[in-house]
């Protein structure tokens, strides 16, 4: 894909938290940052398979990093986004601005009846 795709909305959530985290990103805080920022519980296994497609479509790269010594289990997997997931951040920031401009967001009714 090459980053000129529109991300899922998810996929896009994950990118930015990525992004956020600035290398230091890896399944575990990026869920944690996701359910603090979105209000909603999110699977982990959910993020680790978003991770997973993210690596495959180049979006990301991954390496092994040192784990606290005060927690047991592997070594922690961290993320990083690379050229092609900061291009497609930004096309679907670009392709969703459009279609927002667009929207008279005061005409939506969202679950309202003039009853």
């Amino acid at each position: 894909m090459g980053g000129s795709g529109i991300l899922g909305a998810f996929e896009e959530l994950v990118l930015l938290s990525v992004t956020r985290q600035a290398g230091d990103g890896y399944g575990t805080s990026v869920r944690r940052e996701l359910a603090e920022v979105t209000g909603t519980d999110v699977s982990i296994g959910a993020v680790h398979a978003t991770l997973e497609r993210l690596v495959e479509k180049g979006m990301v790269e991954s390496g092994s990093g040192t784990r606290p010594r005060s927690t047991p289990g592997r070594p922690r997997r961290y993320f990083r986004v690379t050229e092609a997931g900061t291009r497609a951040l930004g096309h679907t920031w670009t392709v969703r601005d459009r279609m927002w401009k667009t929207v008279d967001i005061r005409g939506l009714r969202s679950g309202v009846s003039d009853a």
